[in-house]
């Protein structure tokens, strides 16, 4: 089943190379289809965001993605040469949110030594790991945070952590699952550029939940809109003028006068990066 509405805008930034693609993906829940004939790709250095309602199949998307539930359909992922590759691809997650015990005197650099290294944390931590762990964070500009306690992480903070932690080792796709939630806007700016950075850098594909709309389309190379289905797939400001999007939305939410600036935001902003003449050919 292809989107409602396949919209094309301008060109999505690309690599051209190496692709995730998801074929035909569908999740049942006690007997409920909550996802049904899902089918993209992405490629790497690609920003693309995922939109819709509450209860749209959002989180259990990226869930399926990462293998916890078990889903019909096909991922698979090829090579920049276009050769299919072994197995699944590696994979980077951030989850919605992490409860955690702010009471706990437990350091960032723990939380790093305890998820990468088989050695207990109580026993210390190496200076191998340090460094390691200091290198990952640096590249989130978050290298000051090392010894830092985690209960005293502000929301922002704890984000940049979490995402360098699920940088480590470097993925081939990193998800993330509404990480802007309880971030004031300073933090969500500089999250955002980070996240541009980090695609331009190491070539990453990148999926994105998010529900903030009018910035999340300003960063995004690419948008869908899921509600148990693709209904729309395309630039940010296509799909926010899209049918299926008004119906859900309401005509109001997305006035017509701010989508220009949007796509003016955004080729601006691949013109700096040099990637605005990439022109996005599908999967290869």
């Amino acid at each position: 089943m292809m989107p409602e509405a396949h919209l094309s805008g301008e060109s999505c930034a690309v690599c051209e190379g190496c692709c995730t693609r998801l074929e035909g993906i569908g999740v049942r829940l006690n007997g409920n289809a909550v996802l049904h004939d899902v089918n993209f790709h992405t490629h790497c250095g690609e920003l693309t965001v995922i939109i819709g309602p509450n209860g749209a199949g959002k989180t259990t998307l990226l869930r399926a993605i990462l293998g916890e539930i078990p889903c019909s359909g096909r991922l698979h992922f090829t090579r920049a040469d276009g050769t299919p590759a072994a197995g699944r691809p590696r994979v980077g997650y951030v989850p919605q949110r992490l409860d955690l015990d702010r009471t706990a005197p437990v350091r960032v650099l723990d939380l790093f030594a305890a998820a990468l290294s088989r050695r207990p944390v109580w026993l210390g931590v190496s200076r191998h790991w340090r460094e390691a762990t200091c290198r990952a964070l640096a590249m989130v500009e978050a290298e000051s945070l090392c010894d830092a306690p985690l209960g005293a992480l502000s929301a922002g903070q704890l984000q940049r952590v979490l995402v360098a932690l699920a940088l480590h080792p470097l993925p081939q796709l990193l998800m993330l699952d509404e990480p802007l939630a309880g971030m004031d806007r300073a933090g969500t700016e500089l999250f955002y550029r980070l996240l541009s950075q980090l695609r331009l850098k190491h070539d990453l594909g990148i999926l994105l939940v998010s529900h903030d709309l009018s910035a999340a389309a300003q960063v995004a190379d690419r948008m869908i809109l899921l509600n148990r289905t693709i209904l729309a797939d395309g630039a940010p400001e296509a799909v926010l003028a899209s049918p299926p999007f008004r119906r859900l939305f309401g005509l109001d939410l997305v006035p017509p006068q701010t989508l220009a600036p949007v796509a003016a935001q955004r080729m601006a902003r691949l013109h700096h990066s040099g990637l605005a003449t990439i022109r996005h050919k599908g999967a290869p």
